[in-house]
């Protein structure tokens, strides 16, 4: 079985869960207006992200997360996603990203004064933290009622832990 489903947070900001847990590759689209920031995690499986009507291809690996942006042009979600694969995409307006971060966000490549009107794509690796919640978000078992909040703090949560670049453990916090 494959499925994508939708969850909107609030106004820019939204989530969307893509399972197959099928023996097809699923092909998934979801439209996508400019201005959007595209977060999206692969928890396990393979997906291909499809560009420019197939001349360009961008492949999600297990436990890896791709970062697209592009202020000047939109880029709708093609994607080819492979049997067994569990991928979140996270879709935020760049206004709302923004006020996340407020003056703080001179750490965040993408967001940084020469890139700010420019577009960025990245890969980075998914942390045990960032597995955790992802894993959280796929096996959602609690009342219907609060999905809504459960979604929007497990959306900022994951956010939080994307940018956290010093996920060790072992480091100590206090000089004392």
């Amino acid at each position: 079985m494959s499925s994508q489903e939708i969850i909107k947070i609030e106004d820019g900001f939204a989530l969307i869960l893509f399972q197959n847990d099928s023996a097809n590759v699923f092909k998934a689209n979801h439209e996508v207006s400019n201005g959007l920031i595209q977060f999206h995690f692969g928890l396990k499986g393979k997906a291909k992200f499809i560009f420019n009507n197939g001349n360009y291809t961008l492949d999600l690996k297990d436990e890896k997360s791709l970062l697209f942006y592009n202020p000047e042009k939109e880029l709708p979600l093609h994607m080819d996603i492979a049997p067994k694969t569990w991928i979140i995409s996270i879709l935020i307006s760049i206004k709302k990203f923004h006020g996340l971060f407020t003056s703080d966000a001179d750490h965040i490549p993408f967001l940084s004064e020469e890139n700010r009107d420019r577009k960025y794509y990245g890969e980075e690796n998914i942390t045990p933290s960032m597995a955790i919640v992802l894993n959280q978000m796929f096996h959602y078992n609690l009342n219907p009622t609060i999905k809504n909040l459960y979604y929007k703090g497990k959306g900022y949560e994951l956010l939080s832990l994307f940018f956290n670049k010093s996920e060790d453990p072992d480091v100590e916090q206090c000089p004392f």
